[in-house]
């Protein structure tokens, strides 16, 4: 479990967008570890976990984006069903609230990765770090 810098992008709904960030970010070796889209009438809201979140941020923003950084806690889980319960009752019973989440696992993998955005991160690591 670790505290993560997530970028969020404000982009233009439309064909090819993503793609041209995704392309840009390819070709300065900067690697894509989580990514959610949630569109909008008229923009899209990109939030990804990168490997370099400054070269990232700084070549966004260069482009002319709209970039928003915020702390997001990436949690390793078992991939079974209820995992995702456990982790947000042991946030919920010490007021830890989560904003959004997101993650994945395929089928037959042993665990996933969820990515939480919560009230307060050092918090919700002190709380799932405990026995």
């Amino acid at each position: 479990m670790r505290v993560e810098n997530q970028l969020a992008v404000f982009l233009e709904n439309k064909p090819g967008t993503l793609a041209r960030v995704c392309e840009a970010l390819a070709q300065k070796d900067i690697n894509l570890v989580a990514l959610t889209v949630s569109d909008t009438v008229d923009h899209a809201v990109v939030r990804i976990v990168v490997d370099k979140p400054s070269e990232a941020l700084s070549m966004l923003e260069d482009a002319g984006m709209l970039v928003v950084e915020s702390d997001v806690l990436v949690v390793e889980v078992p991939n079974r069903p209820g995992a995702l319960a456990d982790v947000a009752r042991r946030l919920a019973d010490n007021d830890v609230n989560i904003e959004y989440a997101y993650g994945t696992a395929s089928e037959g993998q042993p665990s996933g990765n969820l990515i939480f955005r919560t009230s307060d991160p050092q918090h919700a690591v002190q709380v799932l770090t405990q026995e």
